[in-house]
């Protein structure tokens, strides 16, 4: 017995001898490797302040950067002092147009939060991340960024950094077409700015600028002009270069919209001599906007081949990354129009193609800050998701999960493709449907309205007249439209009105009702260019629903189709016909 005990304690010793000389060969090792790895600060490097390291980082290549960068971060006597430095650094690789650099230097002072509370430093690195995206062409991203900066200059109540907030807000409400809210916050601050040390400075200009984008995305010519000649007295007064040339692009394309050509011209050559003449921090989007305008008036002219040079200077001039912005994706499309019109289908296709791929991506990132932007201003903020617990059991069930996906995935890859098959048919007929309804509509106001109905019983001659009158007057859009309403209407009782309904028109009153809003979503949709850029709740509002899940219900079931579904099938059929005409 003793024996046999004495043989379990020698075989418990070995073993945890054993587990020692694993923990020393393994353990250690990684130790010492790790600690082989850890940045060790050049001499020449240490007695650097921060100041002159960002001395180092602005004019040095992208290797010896990230050496700088980690000598940076090894500074943590004064974080205040390097919150200020990575705001200094935003700003700086901002200007140069470097944005991805830009952003990764404002979370950087972002990361910090916990150390670092100055609020205007927290303010900064929103701003400059706001304004990077926005410049990207990134929308959602950059709203929601500004978003954060204005609710910490509310809590701080400075109307300086409010106004600030608000005009990277105003910037991407106009491109989002919100322009009436965009418009709302930019008379605020006009008047606001009277009151900061920003009047009459290059800040008021700004706000002129801003409030221009928005004048010309609502084709008030007049207030463009208006405001483009004050921001021009205020620009030349201040040498401000950087205003005169926005401002004058302006004016440019006010001009050109209204087809006076030479003044057109005249104003965009101010703006060309401009840039050409002066080192200007920006130049991309305004000489992208000046060669456009400029080929866009040649165009209207028929010199199609001046339109053509003009829009390869755009061309020569752009980088992969500027492929995404507006102005760009617009160039291309001129450009294939310009060979359409010189009959070089070759080139016109090619550009063409280029333009539909770039225009789509365009459009996908446009309906998500559409759909953001309406989330902050009605609901001012969102809650942040819950994040899902109890991941203890993931690794458990990872190969049964992945397998089912993969299937799942297969299942909804084929359900899809014949759904949109199904789709385009349906999208076909319905155009058609469409197409007939609008013959039909106007082969009736061509007649005699009172020989549409030939009824011997007057009291249902007098209500049928009566719900024609109500048709043509568009009351079914009326969200409050109901039996009751709609009998005293026709001065007649709700039984009555029922039985007329579904004796003359085949349907009940709420098939009725449905039919004609449904009818005139369709239709106006389809003409209506600015009905499509609607949120589909907005959409539900102008027929008469009180959500878009009613609205969107009745819709696919009078239909097959998804209200998104449709509006974009027709507005990419539009732009086809569009496209079609011009050659």
């Amino acid at each position: 017995m003793r024996a046999h005990f004495s043989i379990i304690v020698m075989a418990f010793f070995k073993t945890q001898i054993l587990f020692l000389f694993l923990l020393l060969f393994i353990i250690i090792p990684i130790f010492t490797k790790a600690q082989d790895t850890k940045f060790i600060i050049p001499d020449s490097l240490k007695t650097k302040t921060p100041e002159a390291l960002v001395d180092l980082i602005t004019s040095s290549d992208a290797d010896h950067i990230e050496v700088y960068e980690e000598v940076l971060e090894s500074f943590h006597k004064n974080d205040t002092v390097i919150g200020k430095i990575y705001i200094e650094l935003g700003q700086f690789f901002y200007m140069k147009e470097d944005f991805k650099r830009s952003v990764t230097y404002a979370n950087k002072l972002l990361n910090k939060k916990q150390i670092i509370t100055n609020d205007k430093l927290i303010f900064s690195a929103y701003r400059i991340i706001g304004s990077s995206f926005l410049r990207q062409g990134k929308y959602q991203k950059s709203y929601d960024y500004y978003y954060k900066a204005l609710q910490i200059a509310n809590q701080q109540e400075n109307l300086r950094n409010i106004i600030i907030a608000n005009s990277g807000r105003i910037l991407v409400l106009q491109k989002m077409n919100k322009l009436d809210k965009a418009l709302e916050i930019s008379k605020e601050m006009l008047q606001a700015i009277n009151k900061t040390s920003f009047k009459n400075g290059k800040n008021h200009v700004a706000i002129f600028t801003n409030i221009n984008e928005v004048f010309l995305g609502k084709e008030e010519y007049d207030s463009v002009l208006y405001y483009a000649d004050k921001g021009i007295n205020m620009s030349k007064s201040l040498n401000y270069k950087e205003g005169l040339v926005d401002l004058y692009i302006k004016k440019g394309i006010v001009y050109y919209y209204k087809k006076e050509f030479d003044q057109a011209f005249d104003n965009l050559k101010s703006a060309k001599d401009l840039l050409d003449l002066y080192k200007i921090g920006n130049k991309f989007f305004p000489t992208v906007k000046v060669n456009y305008y400029m080929a866009a008036c040649y165009y209207e002219q028929r010199n199609y081949d001046k339109a053509i040079s003009y829009l390869y200077n755009t061309m020569d001039f752009i980088e992969e990354k500027d492929r995404s912005r507006l102005p760009v994706i617009q160039s291309h499309l001129l450009l294939a129009n310009c060979y359409f019109k010189k009959k070089d289908y070759k080139q016109a296709h090619y550009w063409e193609n280029i333009y539909v791929k770039l225009n789509k991506n365009y459009q996908e990132e446009k309906d998500k800050t559409v759909n953001t932007i309406y989330e902050k201003e009605i609901e001012k903020h969102e809650k942040e998701i819950t994040q899902l617990k109890n991941k203890e059991n993931i690794s458990k069930y990872l190969l049964i999960g992945s397998i089912t996906m993969s299937l799942i995935l297969l299942f909804i890859g084929f359900t899809y493709y014949k759904k949109q098959q199904s789709n385009k048919l349906v999208f076909s007929e319905l155009v058609e449907k469409i197409k007939h309804l609008e013959g039909e509509k106007s082969k009736k106001t061509s007649k005699d309205s009172s020989a549409t109905i030939v009824i011997d019983d007057k009291k249902v001659t007098a209500v049928l007249k009566g719900l024609e009158k109500l048709e043509d007057e568009e009351y079914f859009l009326k969200s409050e439209c109901g039996l009751g309403l709609m009998a005293k209407k026709v001065k007649t009782n709700t039984t009555y009105l029922t039985k007329i309904i579904h004796a003359h028109k085949g349907k009940n009153f709420n098939e009725y009702i449905t039919d004609l809003r449904i009818e005139y979503a369709l239709k106006r949709l389809k003409n209506d260019k600015k009905f499509r850029a609607f949120s589909v709740k907005s959409i539900a509002a102008e027929v008469g629903y009180k959500s878009d899940d009613a609205f969107a219900k009745r819709f696919r079931a009078k239909t097959g189709l998804n209200p998104s579904y449709y509006i974009k099938n027709i507005e990419k059929l539009q732009q086809d016909n569009n496209i079609a005409e011009s050659v």
